[in-house]
C-alpha cells in the first residue's frame, strides 16, 4: 500500500480542516484519535476512514490510508499523536427519554467530557447541550470522554424553548441553586426529568432558572466555596439517575 508522504497531499489537506469546528460542521464528519476511540467510532457505527502509520498493527475492515508519523502529527491535536485516528461520520440525535441532562453554555472541554462519561454511567437517555456550549466533537472533548461519546445520545437546542416542550410532555425540570434548593440526596426521583446544569463561573442563566420546576443543592463543606461543575454534575446524577 502507498504510504502517504507531503504534507502538502491534497487528502491530506483536507482532513486536517475537521481540526476546526466550521469544517465539523459543514462535512458532518470528525476526526478521533487513537485505538480506543476509533474502536469505540467503529462499534457505533460511525467510522468511515482511517489514517494509520506504517507500523501500526490493525484492521478495522474500513478504508485504511497509511501516512508517516509527520503526516499524522497535521492530523493530530495532540502533543504526542497516536498512530491512528479515525475519520468518523457525526452521529444521529434520536428521541430524549426519560432522563434528560441540559448543559447551558458549557465551555471547558474537559468538563464536557467527564460529564458525557458520568451522564453513561449513571444512565442518562440524552444530553442537551446549548448553541453556546463547547463542541462536542472538540478533540479534547472526545479524549476526556474516554469513548463514552459514542454510548449516548447527545443533541443541540435552544434550551428554553426546550423546557417549554419538556413541560408540555410532564418532565419535572430541575435547576442548581443554593438558595430556596432542596438537598439532591432528599428530592424525589420523578420518572421523567430534565437537570440543568449551568456556565463554570456564571452558573444556569437567569432566564433559564426561571422556568424550572425545582431547585437542588448538594450539601457540603462550609469550607469549600463551590465544585467543578463536571464533578457536581456526576454527583448529583448519581443521587437522581
Amino acid at each position: 500500500m502507498e504510504v502517504i508522504k507531503s504534507l502538502d497531499n491534497k487528502h491530506i489537506k483536507n482532513l486536517s480542516k475537521l481540526l476546526l469546528k466550521k469544517y465539523r460542521d459543514i462535512e458532518g464528519m470528525f476526526l478521533a484519535e487513537g485505538e480506543h476511540l476509533v474502536e469505540e467510532a467503529r462499534n457505533s457505527g460511525c467510522l468511515v476512514e482511517v489514517v494509520r502509520t506504517e507500523d501500526y498493527q490493525g484492521d478495522f475492515g474500513v478504508k485504511e490510508v497509511v501516512v508517516t508519523y509527520e503526516v499524522i502529527k497535521k492530523l493530530s491535536g495532540s502533543v504526542t499523536p497516536q498512530k491512528i485516528i479515525g475519520v468518523c461520520k457525526k452521529m444521529e440525535e434520536r428521541e430524549l427519554g426519560n432522563k434528560v441532562l441540559i448543559l447551558d453554555n458549557l465551555q471547558d472541554p474537559g468538563n464536557l467530557g467527564t460529564i458525557i462519561r458520568s451522564s453513561v454511567a449513571f444512565n442518562v437517555d440524552t444530553i442537551v447541550l446549548s448553541s453556546d456550549t463547547v463542541d462536542l466533537y472538540n478533540d479534547k472533548v472526545l479524549r476526556s470522554s474516554e469513548g463514552m461519546i459514542f454510548h449516548i445520545n447527545i443533541v443541540k437546542r435552544e434550551i428554553s424553548d426546550l423546557i417549554d416542550e419538556l413541560h408540555e410532555k410532564d418532565y419535572v425540570v430541575m435547576g442548581t441553586r443554593v438558595t430556596d434548593g432542596e438537598n439532591v440526596k432528599c428530592i424525589d426521583k420523578p420518572s421523567k426529568v430534565a437537570v440543568v446544569m449551568g456556565n463554570e463561573g456564571a452558573g444556569v442563566r437567569r432566564e433559564i432558572l426561571d422556568k424550572c420546576d425545582k431547585y437542588l443543592y448538594i450539601p457540603m463543606s462550609k469550607t469549600c466555596e463551590s465544585l467543578n461543575v463536571g464533578v457536581a454534575t456526576s454527583i448529583i446524577l448519581y443521587e437522581l439517575m
